[in-house]
Parts: structure tokens; sequence; C-alpha cells
């Protein structure tokens, strides 16, 4: 049995206080407005680590879907990094970017993300890659009876904007990865920040969206079972899309750190389990429990139709 935990939306915070120099006069400003007025309220560092913690400590694979840092400041980078290392100590580690990770042009063009978690992103299949802001995706872990699929959907944005997009070329080289013995005889674990199903407003979609979440889902059409996990959202839901050759798990993790009196966000992993035959034996969330500080093991229900 493979069990994989899903973090996501760390937001891990500078801990040597704000960089002025390098917040003002780009969008960094707003992410720090939205930290005064809202996100420092809400994210608790307690938290972050009690689910990192048990999160390594309940799986082989801890896979991370996006928004590791709060600005993308290199403090955060560091510490992120340390942060992780502690779990790989227990546990394999995969992370994908978020909107966060790549908050600035010159984020993505010194690949700063790359810089300091390329250690959890070296490929089975590096052939299949292409270059991205963020570095070479897809990127394939082969680990038993799975095919973990990190991809990567974060580019800079304008201020108030936190769409995604995969892109043509990283879509063209994720049909041929699909394709792949190696790949195609495993189930696929395909991890991305965005959503790939959303049911919001289209004006909702367009600012913080995925926006080829239609062609992304066109690639994985021809996939009889499998997971797709992903983050942004900061709610753990979990849907069924079918495809033509079955169905996949779409199941979104809230934010690590969350502090939040609805369930279905406050901070928490998500555990799945894949049996030696590929099938998804498991679907689980472990959500904080403020009184007691620890996790307390739930389900997450499905619902019929992401889209």
């Amino acid at each position: 049995m493979l069990r994989i935990a899903h973090v996501s939306d760390l937001h891990v915070l500078s801990r040597t206080g704000v960089e002025w120099r390098r917040i003002l006069f780009n969008k960094r400003i707003t992410g720090l407005a939205n930290l005064v007025l809202r996100r420092g309220r809400v994210h608790r560092r307690d938290y972050l680590l009690a689910v990192l913690a048990s999160a390594a400590a309940h799986a082989d694979h801890v896979v991370v879907t996006g928004d590791i840092t709060n600005l993308a400041l290199e403090s955060e980078y560091e510490e992120s990094r340390r942060l992780l290392d502690g779990v790989a100590r227990s546990a394999e580690v995969t992370v994908v970017p978020g909107n966060h990770d790549i908050y600035l042009p010159s984020v993505a063009r010194e690949r700063r993300f790359f810089h300091h978690f390329g250690a959890f992103l070296r490929s089975d299949l590096p052939a299949f890659a292409v270059d991205l802001p963020a570095g070479s995706y897809p990127v394939v872990k082969l680990r038993g009876p799975a095919a973990i699929i990190a991809l990567s959907s974060a580019v800079p944005r304008p201020p108030f904007v936190a769409a995604g997009v995969v892109g043509e070329a990283q879509r063209a080289a994720l049909t041929r990865l699909l394709a792949h013995p190696e790949v195609a005889r495993r189930t696929p674990v395909v991890l991305i920040h965005h959503p790939p199903v959303d049911g919001r407003s289209r004006l909702a979609r367009f600012r913080d969206g995925l926006v080829d979440a239609a062609s992304l889902r066109s690639v994985l059409e021809p996939l009889e079972r499998g997971l797709v996990l992903f983050g942004h959202l900061h709610v753990r839901v979990r849907c069924v899309l079918k495809t033509a050759a079955g169905a996949l798990d779409v199941v979104a993790a809230s934010g690590a750190a969350l502090d939040h009196p609805d369930s279905s966000i406050r901070a928490g992993f998500n555990l799945y389990e894949i049996d030696d035959h590929g099938r998804i034996a498991t679907v689980e969330a472990h959500v904080f429990d403020p009184e007691g500080g620890t996790l307390r093991r739930t389900t997450i229900a499905a619902r019929e139709g992401c889209v």
C-alpha cells in the first residue's frame, strides 16, 4: 500500500520580518496588505508544524500543491525549504508551485522556485519535461503502483490577478508522458495548484482560476482511474470527474496552517492509499483540532460530477 499525504497552501511567512525594499512598488505590496488585513490572523505556524509532522508520520510520500511561500521572498523560500527538509527525513517530498511562489516576473526569470525546491523535483522521465518559469515540467516519479505527476500552473500575474495556466507545451508533454508504458501501467496522481474543475463564475475563474482547465481535462479524458490533487481555493473538497474510460477522483486540500471554525477549511492534510493493484483504497482528511492540539481523521464526501 502506497500512502500519499497531500498538503497545500502553506503560505510560509518571512521570519525575519518584512523586507520593505523588496515589497514597495511591485505586486508584493498587495500581498502585504492581504497579510495585514486578513491572512496574518488566520494562518498559524503552530498548526502548520503539527500538520507537516503528522503528514510525514502517516505517509510514504508527501505532496505539496503550491503556495508554499507567501510573497516569494528569499527568506520565505529558505524557511520553507528548512520545513520541507524536516518532512523529507521521514517521507519523500514532491512539490508544485503556486501563484504566490512565482509572484513577480523577476522570481520567474531567476527560477527561484526550482533553485530552492529542485531536490524535490527530480523526474524519472526528464525527457518529457518542458522549460517553464518554475522549472521543467511535467515531473514524474514512478513509485510502486502510482505515477506521481507534478504540473506547473504558476505564472507571474499583475496585481489582483492570481489565475494560472498549464499551457499548450506542457499539455502536449503530459499527453506523451501519459502514453509512456511505465506511466500507463500505473495509477496517475496528478498534482497542480489551480483548480482543474471550477464551478465559480466566469469572472472568478478569469481572476484566479485555471485559464485552460477545460484543455487540461481533455488531456486526462482517456484515463480509466487516478487522482487529481490541487489547492488554491483553501477548502477541502472532492468530486468525481467522469472520463471516456472511467472516472478520476479530484480532491483539494485546504491551507495547511489555516485557523477556521469550518472543518472543511481548517488546517490539515489529506491522506490517500493506493493498493498494489493500483486501486485507490482510501481518501480521507486529517484535520487539526484546536482544543486537543492533534489531528482528527474524517471522511471527505465525494459528489458526483465536477463541472
